[in-house]
């Protein structure tokens, strides 16, 4: 009896051991200490290639999860440190003291999520995702100074325009791409029609903290568009911070602050943008004035644990003025060559301004429970203002001397517009989250939206062939030829309710590790009274293989709401019966990590089909959409893309993109065609390097070829007639950077002692003054009333200066 009973008390004793070795410092006695031990899950699977680190020497786990580490310093206390990329870090505190071997069992709580393409503001050295440092996306080449010169250099992501920061996404359009700051949908200018007019991006880099961007197949949460979705979150301030960056076309400032027990935080940041030099490296002769600036703000406050506000404003003005004088570009082919030469008579007048503001209430009622009321107003205000004459020649060319030998015709050309546009939003969200456990929570929000638009339009074209005559009466008759004329004035109010329920959850099937998100959307609109339910669903799985891999399947329906431009017919009359487009997203791709010379890598593959129906056809005016108004397409689009990154040069991300992908459609069932955003092949690469002797002076590269886009048909014309393709898109672009003081103090300087950052640059853009063709200007031959495609080229070779600082 006596026997039984001490033997229970021995087991007794053994468990409340191995319970206590969880809870309490481990302390020990020994100059030599053995570590050892096994890691596993919360289902008691061993997991391998987790990193022990304790008084800088560090091992890893083998296959079952085993370690094995040797200690000599005893004198001072230790810290056990166990990561590894797919668990939560943990820690453990030992005390060294004498001839003692140490035996661990431990487990880790996991950390999965799927695998959209984020940009976290700390960098993740286990590659887990696609991640870009906020400070290195403000510091990287690009003309548009902005997040979207990086996301360009992305395999699923087109642009044929550097003067842009508008992009399209596998196969769709520039209008497809959700845009969100702190939680809240933004709008680009409606009128915009070239990267000229346009500026800048929307987005400072140096407000930001985190930059998550997903191409397709994204969760319920996210709005209702066609393509992608771009979430951007600014940062909290932790103290004062003042960051400035000055360049040859243009400046940009931002001041941070936080109060002593960071209650408080403020953060503006203010821009200025004159690209006068960089547009004088196009093929006209013209006087630019296009001058953007904005003002940016994002304050909080935190009234207790349970409660904080949070302001985001933003005021920009963007004013293009432009005096054209001459023009000369030669096209055709290098057997016929055939040169335009167009002297300009008038100017252009362009006004963009954009206010917003939101007041986000952020309520934790529970631990698990997150509530969220946002307030939020947008208002734009556009004006499109050009009344320009031109003469031209149309010439043969002789091939071997460059010199015009004939004419083939002679005109003048007016265009004229007056074009206002007020758009003004106002509306208010809640959204929640509830977290069940770790491994499972509910997201659910709701949204009401007010819109009122204003919209004056009037525009024409006139050609003339044998001199130029103002519009007179239809009776007359003359070669005069009106190309097209709108006119029209519209006011329209209208209201959206909009609303999202998702369900995450993380389970083990087997050994292998789940996630699965399901969620459906709704939305109505008032204007044409029709509700849209869109459900979606995300699953991955890491299978428990010796090999990293991670495979993952999208799917889902994707409805893109009217808002003003695509109820807009080309004539200006509006469609009260147009319809939501509506895309199914079918997308299956793949992570695989590993390691090069001991750096990490990773390869990212994904396949992709969408099938669309109610398109509503469109022709692309340089940057500009301009649609039919009529649901009377349906559409297609498949493509493979594919992504290395990882350290080619140690310590520094660098990655290389390729993607093939077709997009085509059938309007009016008159057969297939590609849209004009057909992508075909593209390949980038985004490069980083520093000098391994001289570590202060590092080097960006980033290359974009890209096979061209459709030309495009003319407006009023049929596209059938019009399947041509531009030239590809070729562009290198490289900077040099002296870092005299960096944030981590690697390196220092005595000059600039007080500074946190000091970095001065030279950019070349276009390295190889390449002349790559945005768009076609169609001029015609009216006698013979054939068009000619003349091509709208981009800018050449342009070398910048800048100089960046932070206190």
């Amino acid at each position: 009896m006596k026997q039984t009973i001490l033997q229970n008390t021995s087991k007794t004793l053994r468990k409340l051991i191995n319970v206590l070795t969880f809870f309490v410092p481990i302390v020990v006695f020994s100059q030599n200490i053995t570590l050892s031990g096994v890691i596993s899950d919360f289902n008691d699977y061993p997991i391998p290639d987790v990193t022990v680190t304790v008084a800088n020497k560090e091992t890893k786990t083998d296959k079952n999860g085993k370690f094995q580490l040797e200690i000599n310093e005893v004198d001072k206390d230790k810290e056990i440190y166990f990561n590894h990329f797919q668990y939560e870090p943990t820690s453990k505190q030992i005390s060294a003291l004498k001839n003692t071997n140490i035996r661990i069992k431990l487990a880790l709580a996991e950390s999965l999520r799927l695998k959209e393409v984020v940009f976290q503001k700390e960098r993740k050295t286990d590659l887990n995702s696609i991640v870009i440092e906020a400070k290195d996306i403000d510091k990287s080449i690009g003309v548009s100074g902005g997040v979207e010169d990086v996301l360009k250099t992305l395999p699923y992501v087109n642009s044929n325009t550097e003067l842009s920061s508008q992009y399209m996404v596998r196969g769709g359009n520039y209008d497809e791409n959700l845009i969100y700051i702190n939680g809240i949908e933004t709008y680009r200018p409606f009128l915009v029609r070239s990267g000229q007019q346009e500026g800048m991006s929307i987005v400072n880099p140096q407000m930001t903290s985190m930059i998550n961007f997903s191409a397709g197949g994204f969760e319920a949460k996210y709005g209702d568009k066609m393509s992608s979705v771009l979430d951007i979150t600014y940062k909290r301030p932790k103290e004062f911070e003042l960051t400035a960056e000055a360049s040859l076309i243009g400046g940009k400032a931002t001041v941070g602050y936080a109060d002593k027990k960071n209650k408080f935080t403020a953060l503006v940041g203010g821009r200025y943008r004159n690209t006068n030099l960089l547009l004088n490296t196009l093929d006209t002769d013209t006087d630019f004035n296009p001058i953007f600036q904005d003002l940016q703000s994002y304050i909080t406050y935190k009234f207790n644990p349970k409660l904080d506000i949070a302001f985001t404003g933003n005021i920009s003005q963007n004013t293009f003025d432009m005096i054209p004088k001459t023009r000369e570009t030669d096209f055709g082919t290098l057997t016929n060559p055939i040169r335009l030469t167009v002297f300009y008579d008038g100017k252009e007048e362009d006004k963009f301004i954009a206010k917003n503001a939101s007041l986000a209430v952020n309520y934790k009622p529970k631990k698990n429970l997150y509530l969220t009321a946002n307030f939020y107003t947008y208002q734009g205000i556009e004006q499109e203002y050009f009344d320009i004459t031109s003469a031209y020649l149309i010439q043969e060319v002789d091939p071997l001397s460059g010199n015009a030998t004939s004419s083939i015709d002679a005109g003048r050309q007016r265009d004229h517009a007056r074009n206002d546009l007020d758009f003004l939003l106002y509306g208010t969200q809640l959204r929640g989250k509830y977290e069940f456990n770790l491994n499972s929570n509910l997201e659910a929000g709701i949204k009401i939206q007010k819109e009122d638009i204003r919209d004056f339009q009037n525009e024409w074209q006139l050609v003339d062939n044998s001199g130029y005559s103002e519009p007179r009466p239809q009776n007359i008759n003359d070669n005069l030829e009106l190309n097209y004329h709108i006119s029209n004035k519209q006011d329209i109010q209208s209201e959206r309710i909009l609303g999202f329920l998702q369900w995450n959850k993380k389970f083990f099937w087997n050994r292998s590790k789940i996630l699965l998100n399901t969620g459906v959307r709704y939305q109505n609109w008032t204007f044409n009274n029709q509700s849209l339910v869109s459900p979606r669903v995300q699953f991955a799985i890491k299978p428990n293989w010796n090999k990293d891999f991670l495979f993952r399947f999208a799917t889902g329906v994707y409805y893109q709401a009217p808002i003003y431009k695509e109820i807009r017919s080309l004539n200006g009359e509006l469609n009260s019966d147009i319809k939501a487009q509506k895309s199914y997203h079918f997308i299956a791709g793949s992570d695989y990590e590993f390691k090069w010379k001991e750096r990490p890598f990773k390869l990212t593959t994904e396949l992709y089909y969408k099938s669309m129906d109610d398109l509503i056809p469109y022709y692309i005016d340089n940057v500009r959409i301009r649609y039919t108004g009529e649901n009377n397409s349906k559409g297609r689009a498949y493509g493979i893309d594919t992504r290395l990154n990882g350290e080619f040069i140690e310590d520094v991300e660098s990655w290389i993109s390729l993607s093939y992908a077709r997009s085509q459609e059938n309007i009016d069932n008159q057969g297939w065609i590609y849209r004009p955003t057909d992508q075909r092949f593209r390949a980038s690469l985004f490069f980083q390097d520093y000098m391994k002797f001289f570590p202060s002076m590092k080097v960006n590269l980033q290359l974009v070829y890209a096979s061209g886009l459709p030309n495009g048909a003319p407006l009023f014309t049929n596209p059938y007639n019009y399947q041509s393709n531009l030239s590809s898109y070729k562009r290198v672009d490289i900077g040099f950077t002296k870092v005299f003081v960096d944030s981590n103090k690697k390196i220092k300087s005595k000059l600039f002692k007080n500074f946190k950052e000091v970095a001065l640059g030279v950019e070349a853009f276009n390295v190889f003054n390449i002349k790559n063709t945005i768009s076609n200007q169609w001029v015609r031959d009216v006698s013979s009333n054939i068009s000619y495609a003349v091509p709208n080229r981009l800018t050449g070779r342009f070398f910048n200066v800048k100089l960046y600082f932070k206190f």
